[in-house]
Formats: C-alpha cells, structure tokens, sequence
C-alpha cells in the first residue's frame, strides 16, 4: 500500500475479530513505534504491551471506551517522561503503529485516558511522566477494499473540514 493511500482510507475501528495478532505482525507494529522520531533524539517513550487480562479489564475501566481495550488482540499503553514536546513525540510514535498496522490489514484505535491513577495503577506505572493514549488493535469486523478507491476518492469521502478551512497563509 502506498503511503497516501494508508492514510486517506485509514479509519478508527472499535470492533474487532476474536483472532490473535501473529507475533510477527505485533512485532512490526511496535517497531514502528520505536523507530517514530523525537526532539532531540530523547525517544521518550514506553510501550506497554498490556496482556494479562485482569490488567486490561482494569485499564478498559481508565479509558473513555472501554470496549476498545475489551475486544482487542493488542493493547498497548503509550507512556511518556519528560516534559516539552513529550505528548507529540508520543502522538508520533502512535501514527506510526497505526499506519503499520493498517498497512499489515490490522484495525486500529486510540483511546484517551479517563482516569490517569487507575489507568496508571492497571498497568503497574509509577512515577513521573504519564499515559499519552491507550491503543486498541485487531482484525477488523468490517472488511474494508482499500484498493477500491483511489487516495483522492478516500480523501474525499472523510469526514474532515476542508483542506481550504485548515490552511491558513500569511
């Protein structure tokens, strides 16, 4: 898939099959994370794979949707130190799952954190720093054709504002 094209038919899911991520497809989705760039190089996150089911029922209770977390074969908790641009590095490092794993035809979701003590508490983090968004992947309920469309045909079918109404020139 072409970058562009990843991007334009790229969506937010919330429902997904009960089948597991192969190994190596969750491998590629953290790397890619991993390999988002940050200020200064400080690369200041972690990525918590959370597993242990009475973990994640406890986090789904931290986030705005909790059956995101619920139904999803991977779930992975953003944490961040530092101060500064920490939450846009994080918002990098996010993207870059997200499109890895649409790429690969896995589905994907971020989810904000509701309650920051028990989100924290469910993933067993202490300290400084803090949980930049939860996210949710899987396969996908609803079959998409992304090559059905075109980028531009994508483009045009989102549910944004208008290129016109963002860009603003001085």
């Amino acid at each position: 898939m072409d970058t562009r094209l990843a991007i334009t038919s790229r969506r937010d899911e919330r429902a997904y099959l009960p089948s597991r991520l192969a190994p190596e497809v969750v491998e590629r989705i953290l790397d890619a994370g991993r390999l988002a760039g940050s200020a200064r190089n400080r690369q200041p996150w972690t990525f918590v794979v959370v597993e242990d089911d009475a973990a994640r029922s406890r986090l789904a209770g931290a986030v705005f949707v909790p059956e995101n977390v619920l139904g999803a074969s991977l779930v992975v908790a953003v944490t961040v130190e530092g101060s500064g641009s920490v939450l846009f590095d994080a918002g990098r490092a996010a993207q870059n799952m997200l499109l890895v794993a649409w790429n690969e035809g896995v589905a994907s979701c971020p989810n904000g954190v509701a309650d920051a003590a028990r989100a924290d508490a469910a993933i067993g983090r202490e300290g400084e720093g803090q949980i930049a968004i939860v996210l949710s992947f899987g396969l996908p309920a609803k079959a998409r054709d992304v090559a059905a469309r075109t980028a531009d045909d994508w483009s045009e079918r989102a549910n944004r504002r208008s290129l016109a109404d963002v860009v603003r020139k001085v």
